[in-house]
């Protein structure tokens, strides 16, 4: 896409190591029941790519070697991938922590009305994007109806306890900004949602991550066709924050593609930009048993910006 191609020119971006890997983030495809204008994969429900059998067989041997702590599953929508629940039954039988990406209206799609009642008994935490507590500003985002859908999603997670204190089971809502602009600061905007859910709805979760817009894929596009690609670069590099670089989440995590090639992070999956490990053009999950991955130089371009600009983006909201 014309948005990426500036991002893939060398950059200033401080350069970056890798630690110990303690999530392994995989993406299960890109098939999904939105297509959001934010959403940095291009997920649709027209896209074919899911994440083979054989393919998740290696993910999970690797998983085992590299011995992560957390499985983080994301797409398109993960449980759409036919083999979603077992990645979930075994990372849990192991004792690891699992997080599903979720967009709530997965949950009352055809055929997963089972699914909430999984991740409950499962005990797996539950990351879903609400981009507003507004009907108007998430149905304009994500499509008409969403926004009614979500929080119906979001009720029957809080049946099963989701979000309720001593019950283990973690609902965690995310917020994107609707355009080119920073995240709010989080904690404020966490209190103004619990505030209007909880009135609104009687809604209740353990917090809110403010994540940054990504200028690659379907939003980058978008900046491109409307004039602002550069000055939403000049804005993200102009408040980079080097106290960011320590927590990154690209550190800690390595991300897995639905062909079981390694990344650094799912951006710089989706701009193609491979992990860099002896010498190979791409490395794949069933290449890397017994190697150490800590250590190595972690791929940088312009878009990094976009992680450590203002209080930070990460999976896991704001850095500071």
């Amino acid at each position: 896409m014309h948005a990426t191609l500036p991002l893939l020119e060398r950059t200033d971006f401080p350069p970056l190591k890798r630690r110990a890997v303690e999530t392994v983030q995989a993406n299960l495809g890109y098939i999904c029941n939105q297509a959001c204008l934010h959403c940095h994969v291009n997920a649709s429900p027209t896209r074919t790519e899911s994440m083979s059998g054989e393919t998740v067989d290696s993910l999970l041997a690797f998983i085992e070697e590299c011995g992560a702590k957390a499985v983080d599953l994301t797409g398109g929508a993960p449980e759409l991938n036919p083999h979603f629940r077992r990645i979930v039954q075994w990372a849990r039988s192991r004792g690891l922590r699992v997080i599903d990406r979720c967009n709530l209206t997965i949950l009352s799609e055809p055929g997963q009305e089972g699914l909430a009642d999984f991740l409950a008994a499962f005990g797996v935490e539950v990351v879903a994007s609400l981009p507003c507590y507004t009907e108007e500003l998430v149905d304009r985002q994500r499509g008409e109806g969403v926004y009614q859908r979500s929080i119906d999603g979001i009720r029957r997670l809080n049946a099963l306890g989701y979000g309720k204190p001593g019950t283990g089971l973690l609902l965690n809502l995310v917020y994107n900004p609707q355009g080119p602009s920073l995240p709010p600061p989080q904690p404020a905007l966490e209190a103004d949602y619990q505030r209007v859910l909880g009135d609104a709805f009687g809604i209740v979760f353990n917090g809110l991550f403010t994540l940054a817009n990504m200028p690659i894929q379907r939003f980058g596009s978008t900046l491109v066709t409307r004039g602002q690609f550069n000055d939403y670069m000049a804005l993200l590099r102009g408040a980079h924050r080097d106290e960011n670089l320590d927590a990154v989440m690209c550190r800690s995590l390595v991300s897995v593609d639905w062909q079981g090639f390694l990344y650094d992070c799912d951006f710089n999956q989706m701009l193609g930009l491979a992990l860099q490990h002896r010498g190979r053009a791409r490395t794949h999950v069933a290449d890397v048993m017994g190697e150490e991955l800590g250590g190595g130089a972690i791929v940088v371009r312009n878009h990094c910006y976009g992680c450590t600009a203002g209080q930070g983006s990460s999976c896991g909201g704001a850095l500071a």
